[in-house]
């Protein structure tokens, strides 16, 4: 077994680069032939995806984060090799959110090589949304409104890990606003003064928040969650349910499913997939099913 291996050193605040030794060592252990090819800046990984001649490989590999994976995706779905391999992911990021539906948490990269070495595959569906006239992709999340001005923050205190979310949270709870929303759902037309949309294909997010507990990553949906116009006194009770998901039964919070949605915004907002920061309403999402491979426990 060969497989391409996209790594991101910088990962975890600098920490995922120390990991690198032992990984290569594990890899040699299960007998796989590994090519390493290092990100040297936030787009490479996408940039090294699309370039790669991924037919000379069994798999392709994202070690990193959850961000490195969405620029991992986007660059495979670029490429212009016939083959479309498996997918893979090293979780050595501060997000790790999708490795979650592998049971793997952020420490758990030699049992992601041991689900690799197995070569079990599986098809899951992929969020594929158009903005400024150009196609992205994401196996995660894609949120806008508040989670996005969230994650804005997150960035800057990401030296503190997952806790980073939390504090992104609390500063942004200073300065809450909501938009006006227009979202079509499968042909469905509904309007809300909003606080924020996430539109999920996975179940979490930020790697600890159940965003999204009924998600099944390969049921030909996107999981959508609105909260609605709500004080900073209620979004302050709401918050810690995130982390068990039982926000979804709160007042306030709606969840839909969809294979198609359109979304409008008063004013623009800009959109977080995958905790990145790319992008800005209008936008339309669709669900592609089952449309990629996915080394799985």
């Amino acid at each position: 077994m060969k497989i391409l291996l996209l790594f991101n050193p910088h990962a975890a605040y600098g920490r995922a680069a120390k990991l690198l030794p032992e990984i290569l060592k594990r890899f040699e252990e299960k007998e796989i032939e590994v090519e390493l090819l290092k990100t040297e800046a936030r787009g490479h990984a996408c940039q090294l995806a699309a370039d790669a001649d991924l037919s000379a490989y069994d798999g392709l590999i994202a070690a990193g984060g959850d961000g490195t994976l969405y620029e991992v995706i986007n660059g495979y779905y670029r490429n212009d090799s016939p083959e479309k391999i498996p997918l893979g992911v090293l979780p050595t990021g501060t997000g790790n959110a999708f490795a979650r539906e592998l049971d793997l948490q952020a420490s758990d990269w030699e049992k992601a090589i041991d689900i690799i070495s197995v070569q079990k595959k599986k098809k899951i569906d992929v969020g594929h949304y158009l903005c400024e006239g150009k196609d992205f992709y994401y196996l995660n999340i894609l949120g806008l409104g508040f989670v996005s001005d969230v994650s804005s923050i997150a960035q800057k205190f990401k030296i503190f890990g997952n806790t980073a979310y939390t504090l992104g949270v609390l500063y942004q709870l200073i300065f809450l606003k909501t938009h006006h929303l227009k979202m079509e759902i499968d042909g469905r037309s509904i309007e809300r003064e909003n606080i924020f949309v996430e539109i999920s294909n996975t179940r979490y997010t930020g790697t600890s928040f159940l965003m999204a507990p009924q998600a099944e990553i390969d049921d030909g949906y996107l999981d959508i969650t609105l909260l609605d116009k709500k004080t900073r006194r209620g979004i302050l009770k709401i918050f810690p349910t995130i982390f068990d998901g039982s926000h979804v039964e709160k007042e306030g919070v709606e969840t839909f499913r969809a294979r198609h949605l359109k979304i409008e915004t008063e004013p623009i907002k800009i959109l977080t997939p995958d905790g990145e920061l790319t992008g800005q309403t209008p936008i339309e999402v669709h669900c592609l099913p089952q449309d990629v491979e996915i080394f799985w426990t």
